[in-house]
């Protein structure tokens, strides 16, 4: 695109597994998958990580099949981010 942008990322976490177990639950989820997670640089120096709740974006869907799913992946995500 040739323009200037700050140093920044988008990453497409998927774990095939969870993704499996989403899909049977609800097809449609595959609408909302991989989960995005964005790492930028807000200021010099200053790396920020940021990603959607895996819990909010599933509940858009609203099938209630998805919130084990949900749940655990919130939590590895949440593990993931604090260890940074």
């Amino acid at each position: 695109m040739d323009v200037n942008f700050k140093k920044y990322r988008i990453l497409g976490a998927c774990n095939p597994p969870y993704a499996h177990k989403a899909l049977q639950a609800e097809d449609k989820i595959g609408t909302m998958l991989p989960c995005n997670v964005i790492v930028q640089e807000i200021e010099d120096g200053v790396i920020e990580v940021a990603a959607v709740n895996p819990m909010a974006s599933m509940q858009a869907v609203e099938n209630e099949k998805l919130n084990d799913v949900a749940n655990e992946i919130t939590s590895m995500l949440e593990n993931v981010i604090k260890k940074l």
